[in-house]
């Protein structure tokens, strides 16, 4: 793909998905919003059962840049950056996770391949250089890297992170890539889908601030398996 020229200083559509993060959003939607690269935020609740949307509410009718939609039902993380994604005007897309584990002020980092015309895909990474990390959960973290082993392996990628949250796209690929995955299997359907399209993806070291399971962190070894069936079926039967 050829390179692009640079882009403006409001160039970023952030998609929040949101399910019972009452807690930190209002947090989270501040200092996103602190950031200068940020044209407007996507926050999709996916039928929360705490005060998530009087949350979204109150902060839309006072910020413009706040754009909400709502869930009948709860379908889970894919299907909310499904909705997010289909919204999103600015030129580039980063998905940001409604708690406080990725900061927001590392944007700039994720930027800077694709203003400087190198990258149309940007993974952040929270294993690759010397960034702060909360030191949490080793089988977390082996699952995490079996899993990116076998995408890599899949994709023929190089990936340190395959299951970073933080993931940043020129807004026309990620609008042409149809998502199918409900849950957390996004993030091996939407890798896969970006090798097989020629997009040039760069990798960035991010910090992170992982959240324990008492602290409202919701991923679980049931979609550990789930992503191992993804891999396999985004890479070899779709």
């Amino acid at each position: 793909m050829a390179s692009a020229a640079p882009l403006p200083d409001r160039c970023l559509s952030v998609v929040i998905p949101v399910y019972n993060e009452e807690k930190t959003l209002a947090s989270i939607l501040e200092v996103v919003l602190r950031q200068p690269n940020v044209l407007e935020i996507i926050a999709v609740d996916d039928a929360s059962r705490d005060k998530s949307w009087d949350v979204l509410s109150a902060a839309a009718a006072n910020e413009p840049r706040i754009k909400i939609a709502r869930h009948p039902h709860n379908q889970g993380k894919g299907a909310a950056l499904r909705t997010g994604i289909s919204l999103c005007t600015a030129p580039v897309v980063i998905i940001q996770d409604a708690d406080l584990e990725y900061d927001p002020e590392e944007y700039p980092l994720l930027l800077k391949p694709i203003f400087q015309g190198k990258a149309d895909v940007v993974f952040g990474s929270r294993f690759l250089g010397s960034n702060a990390h909360r030191v949490l959960y080793f089988w977390h973290f082996l699952g995490n890297q079996f899993l990116t082993l076998c995408s890599n392996m899949a994709t023929n990628l190089n990936l340190s992170d395959m299951e970073s949250c933080y993931k940043m796209f020129r807004r026309e690929i990620i609008q042409a890539i149809p998502i199918e995955e409900n849950r957390f299997g996004f993030e091996p359907e939407v890798t896969a889908k970006i090798a097989r399209s020629g997009a040039r993806i760069y990798e960035v070291s991010i910090s992170y601030y992982g959240r324990t399971y008492a602290e409202g962190k919701k991923i679980t070894w049931k979609d550990g398996f789930r992503a191992l069936w993804c891999i396999a079926k985004y890479n070899f039967f779709c």
